[in-house]
């Protein structure tokens, strides 16, 4: 019985983990209420997912803190640029279902349209990650970001999958997750864990590999950041 409850023992590790993950989703959700800093919180949410992940987190809540001041200009910007290329999107599909033309252009338009969507949200969800991770400019991480999201498409669907299953599961099935209550104690957290996992592996990848990348890899090569990022 001592072994269960000594320090080092799988259950207390266990459980120091689900501790880490419930004071980062906490940490989260109070600085993504302003909305604005919602790119920041995003980036910092996903590179502390990633410290536990890698087993380099000594102090969830000093890691995503940092992490939130040193890129909140950048990915508040990229947090806008989505947002913006999100109203174009849905601007195009309000303009594609109201158009007078004949059913099977509408249901072209309308492929090409839900087509290029699936593209956009697998490119959004490299976004944050890959900022809390690399160094870039803007539209270094946004086009990375898109090429990552096409050369990774296996993990990319697995990302996306996970990212959306607990959305569908809480609208349609909200008994399950408390009403939403699972979402403030752990969810967004949870998630973001989760898929650190995968995009922890993708990365990897990317700080191994030469400099030298043929014309299928990213445009610009993604220098890992000094010490935490």
């Amino acid at each position: 019985m001592s072994k269960i409850f000594h320090p080092d023992s799988p259950l207390l590790r266990f459980l120091d983990k689900v501790a880490d993950v419930m004071i980062l989703n906490l940490v989260f959700i109070a600085t993504a209420i302003p909305v604005v800093t919602l790119g920041a919180a995003l980036t910092a949410l996903n590179y502390s997912a990633m410290k536990i992940v890698s087993g380099g987190s000594t102090s969830v809540a000093s890691d995503y803190l940092r992490s939130f001041r040193t890129n909140f200009k950048q990915a508040t910007l990229l947090g806008l640029a989505v947002v913006f290329l999100a109203l174009v999107l849905a601007a195009w599909y309000v303009v594609v279902d109201n158009l007078d033309v004949p059913v099977i252009v509408r249901i072209v338009l309308l492929v090409v349209f839900y087509l290029v969507a699936f593209r956009f949200v697998l490119a959004t969800l490299y976004v944050f990650p890959y900022t809390a991770t690399f160094e870039n400019t803007v539209l270094e991480v946004l086009n990375n970001s898109r090429l990552m999201s096409l050369r990774h498409l296996f993990g990319s669907l697995a990302i996306a999958a996970v990212t959306a299953l607990p959305v569908v599961v809480t609208v349609f099935y909200p008994r399950v997750a408390v009403y939403g209550l699972l979402w403030f104690l752990i969810g967004f957290a949870g998630l973001a864990v989760v898929n650190a996992v995968l995009f922890t592996r993708i990365f990897r990848t990317y700080i191994t590999e030469p400099a030298t990348e043929p014309s299928t890899e990213p445009t610009t090569e993604p220098a890992e950041s000094e010490g935490t990022r």
